[in-house]
Formats: structure tokens, C-alpha cells, sequence
């Protein structure tokens, strides 16, 4: 198993606070004799009147610590990828999403080339606020 994020926890902390129910930790996903592990998977339940619908995500989790950013970001948009595609295959009710810093996201996610990638990649963001251990935003 590869070693925790640093933020890993922190994620798994305010999905909670957000009323997520953490239901993997790792979430692993299997295909044709291959497998591997997202950091997270959740549940919420959501009620409009008599409708209830309950939405369930995987999470990768990224550190994107200042050291060789563009490296780490290559990475995790091949592992984004990845999960996506086994998801799709696996489990198609479960959307993947990359949980990054609030810092991280309005610096080095604003770039051209990295709005590029993750624009035609349509990856979605759970944007999140290490201190406060809270979702800061969910974009889709």
C-alpha cells in the first residue's frame, strides 16, 4: 500500500464535516485481474421533499507540496484518469474527484497549461481548507 497524503486525513475529516459518510479508506478498484486504490470513497444522502438520491465519489488526495509541482500534477492527473476510466467500468454511479488546497487550486490549478489539461480532462475538484478541515467548494 503507497503511504497516505499529508492532507489525507484532513480530506476524510471535512468530507465529514460536509455530512459525508466515509465508506472506503482506500477505496480499491479492480478490472480484469488489475487493481489499485483511490484514497477515499463517500456517500451523502440528499432529500428534496419525498425525492431521495444518494451520491457516491471517490477522492484522490494531493499533497502538490512547492517541490516540482508540474511533476506531482502529471502524476495525479494520469492516476485522475486512471480511476475514472475503472470507475466507469466498475462502478459508474461513482464520480472521482481531485481534493487539492484552496491555496494550491487558486495558485498553480489558474495556470493556462494546467487550466488546459484539467479543462479538457473535465476533472472535478473538491477544493478544500487545510486549516479549518473544511470543503471550500465542489466543482464539477
Amino acid at each position: 500500500m503507497s503511504r497516505k497524503d499529508t492532507y489525507h486525513d484532513t480530506v476524510k475529516r471535512a468530507l465529514i464535516k460536509d455530512g459525508w459518510t466515509v465508506t472506503h479508506d482506500p477505496l480499491r478498484l479492480s478490472y480484469e485481474g488489475a487493481s489499485v486504490s483511490t484514497d477515499l470513497g463517500a456517500e451523502k444522502v440528499f432529500a428534496d421533499g419525498e425525492l431521495i438520491a444518494v451520491e457516491i465519489i471517490a477522492v484522490e488526495v494531493k499533497d502538490f507540496d512547492d517541490n516540482q509541482m508540474m511533476s506531482q500534477f502529471e502524476k495525479a492527473l494520469g492516476r485522475y484518469n486512471l480511476y475514472r476510466i475503472l470507475l466507469k467500468m466498475t462502478d459508474p454511479d461513482r464520480v472521482i474527484f481531485l481534493a487539492v488546497r484552496r491555496t494550491v487550486f487558486d495558485g498553480f490549478f489558474q495556470r493556462p497549461i494546467i487550466q488546459l489539461a484539467t479543462n479538457e480532462d473535465k476533472v472535478k475538484f473538491l477544493v478544500f481548507d487545510e486549516v479549518k478541515e473544511e470543503v471550500i467548494q465542489w466543482i464539477k
